[in-house]
């Protein structure tokens, strides 16, 4: 409770500049929690110190920012990021070995889960980015999915939630639940109509083919 208020009355003076200047900071792995803070920035809307919409985009925007900085940095210095100190943090070389084998494991679909999974985020971000088996777009992709699915959801919670502080933070640790549930549903439903898809294309060109082979029997 006391670290969302100081965030609170951080913003309220400082308003978007200073929840962009959060989200960016977090995905360094700077232990702000990015949920926390969109939900800080969702309660000063509400209180009339900002619009909740414009508070949306701001959150999309540093959060996004964020990763792609990380991600680039991964992508620009490899395997020596991990002599920076900060990086060496974050990093250490069994974290390093675990997100690389859970790449190995699960592919690209490992970016989009990792915005739900706040203690590796910023580990999964700079190995994508070290790897330069993902592209600048696709990860922008990934990543934006997520945003746009849990940038939303904590503004508001935060915004429908000020009066009630305390049953805003049951909700927070609630949601952050809720929310990974939400992810992996999405990431289902969306291997599902892949599939569909390939199945459907699969059947349409075995048609084809028997059609054609047909006009050609003598």
């Amino acid at each position: 409770m006391d670290f969302l208020d100081h965030l609170i009355q951080l913003f309220t003076t400082h308003g978007y500049l200073a929840v962009f200047a959060a989200l960016l900071i977090s995905a360094f792995g700077v232990p702000i929690p990015e949920d926390i803070s969109l939900v800080a920035g969702g309660v000063i809307a509400a209180l009339g110190h900002a619009d909740v919409r414009v508070m949306i985009v701001v959150g999309l925007v540093g959060v996004l920012l964020g990763d792609a900085i990380v991600f680039l940095f991964g992508r620009i210095f490899g395997v020596h990021a991990l002599r920076w100190g900060w990086v060496a943090r974050l990093l250490t070389p069994r974290r390093h070995a675990q997100v690389k084998a859970k790449f190995t494991r699960y592919g690209n679909r490992l970016m989009f889960v990792a915005r739900f999974l706040p203690g590796l985020r910023t580990a999964v971000f700079l190995t994508a980015g070290m790897s330069h088996r993902v592209s600048f777009l696709r990860f922008l992709a990934f990543d934006g999915l997520a945003a746009l699915l849990s940038v939303p959801f904590w503004v508001w919670l935060g915004y429908i939630g000020a009066e009630h502080r305390e049953w805003l933070l049951e909700q927070v640790h609630r949601g952050q639940g809720a929310i990974v549930v939400c992810a992996v549903v999405l990431v289902a439903l969306t291997a599902w109509w892949f599939w569909r898809r390939a199945q459907q294309r699969h059947q349409r060109l075995r048609s084809h083919r028997e059609r054609r082979a047909e006009r050609t029997r003598p």
